[in-house]
């Protein structure tokens, strides 16, 4: 199979790239080219505007801007590359009739910020919060308005949530660096769940995606397990080889402190307590019914090991 994977120099392409180079023949299409093992050719976005891309069975979009802010000030960069650039990519997908799968990163934040009841599903109303989440949706309504143009070809919504693996450096990265310090966990009164999206997982149902005919619409991407941030704590100091050390703080004192932490902008504050200690547990069965699976093939600690493991070579 030929695909082109835009966004591909970042985490999830460059392991889509290794998960994919054996028996395909991949193009990449981003804003820069190094020469990268496993790719035939990596494009540039004026390549596409002038119809200079090869000819291809599939495109993979990811690129785009992540990490969830609440900056309104810099809302338009998240609209220009999320949602603008989505448009392009998508509408070149339609021009091109040999294209016969186009599936899309969006993200579990399209839909909402916070997950209503106990489990985020496909068929909830979308409310998203902030422009990150914001942008993402207008461009799964712009890709859904558009359907009716895509004749029997296949169109996939993937949205993810937090997606980690080896040189991943987002949030865990953050916390990961709290742990090593050895110091104790003092959030350990509150009980929530999480989950997370291993990238080998990823790139194990991406595989299904490509090779199988599945129908367009929606569909969520985690992991089987979620867990709670005491028990992804506990993950990182077994990685590490050492006793995980969780204070149970009141909780009524960590939110005074917290609610202080705001007023004298300290490291924790209600934002940052919230989101440490907040549900968002998300389903994957959709996914998994459609593929014909009955689990995925990585397990959440042990994929949350094998990332916490890459950190300490770093």
């Amino acid at each position: 199979m030929n695909i082109l994977i835009t966004g591909i120099h970042g985490f999830v392409g460059s392991n889509l790239v290794s998960a994919l180079k054996d028996g395909n023949t991949i193009y990449g299409l981003d804003i820069v080219a190094p020469i990268k093992e496993g790719v035939v050719k990596t494009y540039s976005w004026e390549n596409m505007e002038e119809d200079q891309l090869p000819q291809v069975d599939a495109v993979i979009h990811l690129a785009g801007k992540a990490h969830d802010t609440r900056n309104e000030s810099a809302a338009d960069i998240y609209f220009k590359v999320n949602t603008d650039l989505t448009k392009k990519v998508f509408d070149y997908f339609l021009k091109h009739k040999e294209i016969n799968k186009f599936i899309f990163f969006s993200s579990v934040k399209a839909a909402v910020d916070k997950v209503p009841g106990k489990v985020l599903t496909e068929d909830v109303t979308p409310c998203p919060v902030g422009p990150y989440g914001e942008s993402k949706i207008k461009a799964e309504e712009y890709i859904l308005a558009n359907l009716d143009k895509v004749d029997r070809r296949q169109v996939i919504i993937l949205r993810p949530c937090m997606i980690h693996g080896p040189g991943n450096k987002g949030n865990l990265n953050l916390l990961y660096g709290f742990v090593k310090k050895g110091l104790p966990w003092p959030l350990g009164a509150f009980e929530n769940r999480r989950t997370f999206t291993s990238v080998d997982n990823l790139t194990f149902v991406i595989n299904g995606l490509l090779t199988k005919n599945i129908a367009s619409g929606i569909y969520n991407m985690a992991d089987d397990k979620a867990l709670s941030t005491n028990e992804l704590i506990n993950v990182m100091y077994a990685a590490m080889g050492k006793k995980a050390h969780i204070w149970k703080i009141n909780r009524g004192l960590i939110s005074f402190c917290a609610r202080m932490g705001d007023i004298l902008h300290l490291p924790l504050n209600t934002f940052r307590l919230d989101k440490l200690t907040e549900n968002y547990v998300v389903s994957n069965a959709k996914i998994k019914k459609t593929l014909s699976i009955e689990k995925m093939p990585i397990g959440a600690c042990a994929g949350l090991t094998k990332t916490i493991q890459s950190f300490q070579n770093q």
